[in-house]
């Protein structure tokens, strides 16, 4: 088993899915994505995520970010499971679900060597330049927390943005609320200039509004 790291580029993939073929990371350009693998369609748990993430989309959109869903189920069961899913829980999936063959989703870590061949529930943040630059792993019995993974995808265009770190909880953190993080200092003279410059507990904590 093998899966890209944080900072590597997502691997070079030829896919087919729910909306057509796809060829990542080169359709992802552009965008933020969240690629998330379920164990399996037809599954309670994974139907609620898939409810869920669809629910969140708008959100999504809003931040630049498009979702696209994985698993080992071939087409045809996908787009069966998104039918029952319109038809029974009122919901429609406008996200692309991708068919990963074994090979596939072992490629990319989405398969555990001790779950059988069910995909793992993961999930990879992967930036506008196609870079993974969060992952995150969850045991089949329970479903992710949506608003989780749009605080990080967040966080992250906050952090590129102007150059800081974001604190626990962020933007309702117990300490500086919504502000955030300066790197620290690198040598002593800039750090004898931070408490002058910033609001800081100490010249190795200091914070800014965001």
């Amino acid at each position: 088993m093998s899966m890209p790291l944080l900072g590597d580029k997502f691997p070079t993939l030829e896919v087919q899915a729910t909306h057509g073929k796809m060829v990542l990371p080169d359709d992802l350009k552009g965008k933020w994505t969240v690629l998330f693998s379920h164990p399996a369609d037809f599954t309670p748990v994974c139907t609620t995520e898939f409810v869920s993430f669809q629910k969140h989309k708008k959100e999504f959109d809003e931040i630049n970010t498009q979702l696209i869903g994985l698993s080992i189920d071939q087409v045809f069961s996908h787009i069966k499971w998104i039918e029952w899913i319109k038809e029974k829980l009122e919901v429609e999936i406008e996200f692309p679900i991708i068919a990963a063959t074994d090979t596939l989703a072992s490629k990319i870590g989405m398969v555990h060597p001790g779950k059988g061949t069910n995909t793992v529930r993961a999930v990879f943040i992967i930036d506008p330049e196609g870079v993974v630059r969060t992952i995150l792993y969850y045991p089949q019995e329970i479903g992710r927390n949506i608003p989780e993974i749009i605080r990080a995808v967040k966080a992250l265009q906050k952090s590129d943005a102007q150059g800081v770190a974001t604190p626990a909880n962020w933007p309702e953190n117990e300490l500086i609320k919504d502000r955030v993080i300066i790197p620290p200092a690198t040598d002593c003279e800039s750090a004898a200039k931070r408490t002058k410059e910033y609001e800081c507990f100490d010249w190795w904590f200091c914070h800014k509004e965001a």
